[in-house]
């Protein structure tokens, strides 16, 4: 390495590791705030973090390690029932979430929160971006959520025709035996992510996540199209996706494309990006391009 490289490489190296020692040492730092787990960890501008269906806090570790230099505070949350968390009963599961996530900011007087949610952990952050009052959510990044799966799943169905499917999906998980529905855990994350280690966390994770808050989290995400109320959201809005992961299915870039454009078309002044090498789990499989799309969201102007 040349010599004049040499300083700023070591001062990358430095800051890296002391962030990475730093998310550690606050793992510690979990607080419970209603059926909520949520760790905070750094200093700065409040950034919650949510991740999704049968997945840990532990999604968005590395992304918030990389940030801290950027004097983020990272909210990692983890939703009850997911990934050996506790669950609890609710009468509709992501309103619940929508509601206590949106009292979390207004109780700790969270200033110029940015929400940040992958899969269900978006369809959560689009709800508390349209229910919440004024300044309370500064801006929303979704991470590869799509505002009506069905239109997708489904195309052309009836609402009544997307919600028996729905119904039997559900009733056909709940009633599933232990290695059926382990085997269909396996077979719902492949494809996910690029690495296999990262598969078999996923595996885990969803063993470990309680049957019937996953059953219900799928079918109010199945039978939910929030294309209509996005009219609703007022912030600035910044959604991530992927077409790499489509492509197995013949999709192109352009389609991919064409494809969030239509479903966002609703949400004033959203912008989409698509990422060309990651599948859905974009934190992992393109790190350093989903970091610079939530530093590019953070230093722009706020909401108000």
């Amino acid at each position: 390495m040349p010599q004049s490289r040499r300083p700023h490489a070591v001062r990358r190296i430095v800051l890296a590791l002391t962030a990475l020692l730093a998310a550690g040492a606050a793992q510690a730092a979990s607080e419970r705030f209603q059926d909520l787990s949520v760790e905070v960890i750094g200093q700065g501008r409040p950034v919650l973090m949510i991740p999704g269906l049968n997945s840990a806090a532990d999604t968005w570790r590395e992304t918030c390690a990389a940030l801290q230099p950027d004097k983020v505070q990272c909210h990692l949350v983890q939703l009850p029932g997911f990934a050996g968390a506790p669950a609890v009963k609710t009468e509709v599961f992501t309103d619940a979430m929508r509601d206590q996530l949106l009292a979390y900011i207004e109780r700790r007087k969270l200033k110029r929160a940015v929400v940040m949610g992958h899969s269900l952990g978006g369809f959560v952050a689009l709800r508390m971006g349209m229910a919440a009052k004024p300044g309370v959510v500064d801006k929303l990044i979704i991470v590869d959520t799509l505002a009506d799966m069905s239109a997708v799943m489904r195309p052309g169905a009836s609402p009544e025709a997307v919600r028996t499917g729905a119904e039997a999906m559900r009733a056909q998980m709940l009633g599933q035996d232990a290695e059926a529905y382990r085997r269909g855990i396996a077979a719902a994350v492949q494809g996910m992510t690029h690495d296999e280690a990262r598969v078999r966390t996923l595996i885990r994770w969803g063993e470990a996540s309680d049957r019937a808050t996953t059953a219900q989290a799928m079918f109010e995400m199945m039978t939910a199209d929030l294309r209509p109320q996005l009219r609703q959201v007022r912030v600035p809005t910044v959604v991530l996706g992927s077409w790499a992961g489509y492509a197995r299915f013949g999709a192109t870039q352009d389609s991919t494309a064409a494809l969030y454009k239509d479903q966002y078309a609703k949400l004033d002044g959203v912008r989409v990006e698509l990422s060309k090498d990651g599948y859905h789990f974009l934190m992992w499989d393109d790190p350093q391009w989903l970091q610079a799309q939530v530093r590019g969201v953070l230093a722009a102007g706020s909401a108000d």
